[in-house]
């Protein structure tokens, strides 16, 4: 609420039998191409999901190279196995987050040719040949995945072979399957479902978004905020005096900066002060409102809950929203549909809080709105997948894959919308210090797909796709 007080090559027949931390290892055959005696692989576990039940299952994965050669990632295949809640229910796979990158890792669904008491079903994890080989000794690091009724309903997995609620500490973990150019090499699979290449046809389609939409997507590999690209694209970095936040305050374009972390570039804006209007600079990137209505829109963003530096305390507002003009006090065609955290509380809260709110309108003076909203209280520090779409019938909020919000159709926006990022101050309340302190909001990249209504689990595979492709900037959205 901008405007408010307010994730084979031919095999030869050599067999190598292995024992590693007490589980034993099946036969793995010498490959004529890329593998050699001594290729053993082992696969650690942990869930952070550990409920009986859950909104989504998270079986986050390491894969251990424990032998002497390196292994081509892309002829590995990590099966886990679990037991559907009803003989037609639809999975959806997304991965949150991998050291490797998320758009190497591929997730299938399977059946099993002779399903038992714990498992008829396996989520089939592989790699592309983007990811490489796994030297020996390394691992992959964290792969959290996770999948999900593609109804969203919450889903039993105490009953699933591959789940272990109590651990939620990596370690070795045989009842997950590994194979290596079609040979399994760790694990031991539900009796009688000995995984085969190729595996039994898919359950469920791929996890791919819909065809048609058209798409806009950046992922701010600028220079910095003059780079003449990033006007190019669309983008105002804001510099005009004038609310949300701190009155006086500035809005400082050069304090939208584009910066490298592990290779990968992430437009970072820094709000700060000193405790005064005067001292106290606010930032803002948005497009003009000619063409967003309805549709899918997402955004990975890192929210902070501790500045920069100097002192904390206060009252930081950090977004991601879409909104229209306000031409009359009440006019019933504005619309706004936020992502707004708030570190340290602010609006009447004490502590950190993170809002999603559909405006329908609103009157600056005397205040009054007219709006639905959702809310967490706790910590959201860190990066974060937000998305909202927005159809005929609803407003839907999603935060890291989960539902977070569903706002009626009184709350649809009726003309087109910015997209916008800002970070600013309510007030100078909460720290009264003149000492300069400095925030960071950073946003890895910004999607949306006109008139589409796209699961999180296929905005993270259409993410994922533009960037195999080597995509940074593209706009196919038309002007409305």
């Amino acid at each position: 609420m901008s405007t408010r007080p307010t994730r084979r090559g031919t095999r030869a027949a050599l067999a190598l039998t292995a024992l590693v931390g007490g589980a034993a290892l099946t036969a793995l055959p010498l490959g004529t191409a890329s593998a050699a005696p001594g290729d053993v692989l082992a696969v650690q576990y942990r869930t952070s999901a550990s409920g009986a039940t859950a909104d989504q299952s998270e079986p986050w994965l390491k894969l251990r190279n424990t032998g002497s050669n390196s292994v081509p990632l892309s002829q590995v295949k990590i099966r886990y196995y679990f037991k559907a809640d009803t003989p037609t229910a639809s999975y959806r796979f997304a991965c949150s987050w991998a050291v490797k990158g998320c758009s190497v890792i591929t997730g299938t669904f399977g059946t099993l040719p002779h399903p038992t008491a714990t498992a008829d079903r396996y989520l089939e994890v592989g790699f592309t040949p983007a990811a490489g080989s796994l030297a020996p000794g390394s691992d992959t690091g964290d792969m959290q995945l996770r999948f999900y009724l593609s109804t969203w309903q919450t889903l039993q997995q105490s009953d699933d072979y591959s789940f272990n609620g109590a651990q939620t500490s990596y370690a070795d973990w045989s009842h997950v399957t590994a194979q290596l150019a079609g040979e399994t090499v760790w694990g031991t699979a539900p009796a009688g479902n000995e995984p085969t290449d190729p595996p039994t046809d898919p359950t469920d389609p791929p996890t791919d978004p819909p065809a048609g939409g058209q798409t806009l997507f950046d992922d701010f590999s600028y220079a910095s905020h003059t780079d003449p690209a990033l006007s190019s694209h669309g983008w105002s970095v804001r510099s005009n005096s004038g609310g949300p936040g701190v009155p006086g305050a500035t809005w400082d374009p050069s304090k939208v900066t584009f910066v490298t972390q592990g290779g990968n570039t992430v437009m970072n804006l820094e709000t700060s002060s000193a405790g005064t209007s005067s001292s106290t600079v606010q930032t803002e990137v948005l497009t003009k409102a000619t063409k967003f209505q309805n549709g899918t829109y997402a955004a990975r963003v890192k929210f902070s809950d501790a500045p920069a530096y100097g002192p904390d305390g206060d009252r930081v507002v950090q977004t991601f929203f879409t909104i229209n003009d306000l031409k009359a006090p009440m006019a019933d065609d504005y619309a706004e549909y936020d992502f707004e955290y708030l570190p340290n509380g602010g609006w009447g809260e004490p502590a950190n809080i993170l809002y999603t709110t559909s405006w329908e309108t609103y009157n600056p003076d005397p205040w009054q709105a007219v709006n639905q909203h959702s809310e967490s209280r706790t910590s959201f520090t860190g990066w974060h997948d937000l998305v909202v779409t927005i159809d005929g019938n609803a407003i839907t909020y999603y935060v890291d894959g989960a539902l977070f919000g569903t706002h009626g159709a009184a709350y649809l926006p009726e003309r087109p919308m910015s997209i916008n990022f800002n970070q600013w101050l309510i007030d100078l309340n909460g720290q009264p210090s003149t000492a300069p302190r400095a925030y960071d909001q950073q946003v890895d990249y910004v999607l949306h797909v006109k008139d589409r209504v796209l699961s999180p689990a296929q905005v993270a595979a259409k993410v994922a796709a533009l960037r195999s492709a080597g995509t940074t900037f593209v706009d196919e959205v038309p002007a409305s």
